[in-house]
């Protein structure tokens, strides 16, 4: 099998692992897990007060939802990065 027949094959399996669930549960309500760490402190302890509050509050959801974006592309890249280097130094290496 070709390179090119296997990132197709894997291109579809990520397509259908996103898709598949939204469309099998199509009013399911996707929830992060801040929500439901938040539901279940209150369930645990009623009278639970924060102990500190954030610093700078994002203006709307989309915004939150971009922040967390940005932040995981970030660090895709810092991760893809050190991926590349190490690889490459290991065939730098062996070359020699």
């Amino acid at each position: 099998m070709k390179v090119w027949q296997k990132n197709l094959i894997l291109i579809l399996l990520v397509i259908a692992i996103a898709a598949i669930p939204l469309w099998m549960l199509p009013d399911a309500e996707f929830g992060g897990a801040d929500g439901a760490a938040a539901e279940a402190v209150e369930e645990l302890n009623p009278g639970y007060e924060p102990w500190f509050e954030p610093i700078l509050e994002p203006a709307s959801g989309e915004v939150e939802s971009l922040l967390f974006a940005l932040q995981a592309a970030i660090g895709a890249g810092i991760v893809g990065f050190v991926l590349g280097r190490v690889t490459k130094s290991d065939k730098s290496k062996g070359e020699n």
